[in-house]
């Protein structure tokens, strides 16, 4: 298990999976160590991924300063880590919160970009973030699961701050609900630094005017990548996220929630593995 450290002085750990050119991976949760992405659908047949166990999760080391858990001041982790692989441009591949971060480094460092992946973002850094009708319109269009009419009250009262979290709605972030997706589900409490992840998107944390000017001269491709059924991002919110990029593409996944990857693998991976494949435009 490879490792580096950071300016901080913490060890952090990534984990390499596969056979190929690199394919750097950003986890989400927020702050959910990289595990939970296995192989992505099967992409270690096309790609050798280098995936990122962030600052206190997984194998790498807890920092001596909470603070830094903020997304804001992980970018110049992702920059001595790709330092460290000893890439002059990588791909980089993020999931959910994860993207947040990918976007401000993409903004901080456009040059080091060679293409660039978001899957089922979470556009805080552009100032955009999931409304709660955005999820229970997705929810909806659940209503003939057997599971929706216990599941769909819990979910709105969580959404409308009346409730807990509760594992009774866990299928409506899943395409489907069947036994890799309450495998995936019931592994992420031990996989997840959720004290971590509420400083994640603290105060402070974005400066969407200004990431949304660097990155429209961002000239790497994009591709957003997102889920039909998902509601975080729905859809329309991740259109929304590919139109901040001068070059990007919007994928849907028919059938699919907040993990692609679990729903069809298949459909995932080839998608995913011919966009990194293609020739980016001048380069």
């Amino acid at each position: 298990m490879p490792t580096f450290t950071t300016g901080d002085g913490t060890r952090l750990a990534y984990h390499l999976r596969g056979a190929g050119d690199p394919l750097a991976v950003l986890p989400g949760g927020p702050l959910r160590a990289s595990a939970y992405l296995a192989d992505l659908g099967g992409l270690t047949a096309h790609r050798r991924l280098a995936l990122l166990d962030l600052r206190g999760t997984g194998d790498s080391q807890t920092p001596a300063d909470p603070g830094t858990y903020r997304c804001d001041r992980m970018v110049d982790d992702v920059e001595r880590w790709r330092a460290h692989m000893g890439l002059a441009q990588m791909d980089l591949l993020a999931h959910s919160a994860g993207a947040a971060l990918a976007m401000l480094y993409a903004a901080r460092h456009p040059q080091r970009i060679r293409r660039l992946v978001l899957v089922t973002p979470n556009p805080s850094a552009l100032g955009m973030r999931a409304t709660a009708e955005d999820r229970l319109a997705a929810a909806r269009l659940r209503a003939d699961e057997p599971w929706f009419a216990q599941a769909y009250p819990a979910f709105r009262a969580w959404l409308a701050g009346e409730a807990g979290f509760d594992d009774v709605f866990l299928p409506f972030f899943h395409g489907r609900w069947d036994d890799t997706a309450r495998a995936h589900s019931a592994a992420e409490p031990e996989q997840t630094n959720e004290e971590a992840g509420e400083r994640y998107f603290a105060d402070g944390a974005f400066t969407p005017d200004a990431t949304r000017a660097a990155l429209a001269a961002l000239t790497a491709p994009v591709l957003v990548y997102a889920g039909e059924l998902d509601g975080g991002p729905c859809p329309a919110l991740a259109r929304r996220t590919a139109e901040a990029f001068p070059d990007a593409a919007l994928t849907l996944q028919p059938g699919a929630g907040h993990y692609p990857w679990l729903d069809d693998p298949e459909r995932f991976r080839d998608h995913v593995a011919a966009f990194l494949t293609e020739p980016a435009p001048g380069r």
